[in-house]
């Protein structure tokens, strides 16, 4: 679905009612504005988008971050 837009003198852009209800965009939502070389993508910071990321850190050893924050409730448990 293309829909056209304009850009304000402060660089706000209106995002058409119909998109903000499929993505469940209330007023505040924060967005992610990626850079993909010719076209930005803007992604709504939803419960959903945040679901998304799990696991998508690693540490240096390669775990990922629940992993290290289990390990460490372990640790604490033993003191």
């Amino acid at each position: 679905m293309k829909m056209e837009g304009q850009l304000s003198t402060k660089g706000q852009v209106v995002i058409p009612a119909e998109l903000r209800e499929k993505f469940g965009m209330a007023p505040g939502t924060r967005v992610v504005i990626e850079d993909a070389g010719d076209h930005l993508v803007l992604r709504p910071i939803t419960d959903t988008f945040i679901e998304s990321l799990r696991g998508c850190l690693k540490i240096k050893n390669g775990e990922s971050m629940s992993e290290l924050r289990d390990r460490e409730h372990r640790q604490d448990r033993e003191f």
